[in-house]
């Protein structure tokens, strides 16, 4: 059974197109928007990427466990990924890979699993959001 969205389609939609629209314009994006963004695009990486072996978090605004294998229960996941809400974004929607933001030190990965290349970005078309 596929995950619950917490956010609807539309609106999450709306918020990554605002988010992108204003990063392409050189403006910047209120807190609750971009919280939104980032919410819709981990639940989306939740469905795409079903499973527990990996955890994605984007403090403070949300964090998703996903890919197929071992399952984490307790304490600190082996494999981890971590960003910041513009690189998770950038990355969602394919105008960051994953090399560069790692080696910018803005991707911060540990454990061997921890690897979404087979996964981002989310959306190669903006306008194609379903």
């Amino acid at each position: 059974m596929p995950p619950r969205r917490r956010v609807p389609v539309a609106e999450g939609r709306a918020a990554l197109l605002t988010w992108a629209d204003a990063r392409a314009g050189g403006g910047a994006v209120d807190r609750p928007t971009t919280a939104t963004a980032v919410r819709f695009t981990l639940e989306e990486l939740g469905i795409r990427a079903p499973g527990r072996s990996v955890e994605v978090r984007v403090p403070p605004f949300g964090v998703v466990q996903c890919v197929e294998g071992l399952q984490h229960r307790r304490g600190t996941p082996p494999n981890v990924i971590e960003t910041d809400a513009d690189t998770w974004l950038a990355l969602a929607v394919g105008t960051l890979d994953p090399a560069t933001a790692a080696g910018d030190g803005r991707l911060r990965v540990s454990g061997t699993r921890a690897d979404l290349t087979a996964y981002l970005p989310l959306f190669d078309d903006l306008r194609k959001v379903t």
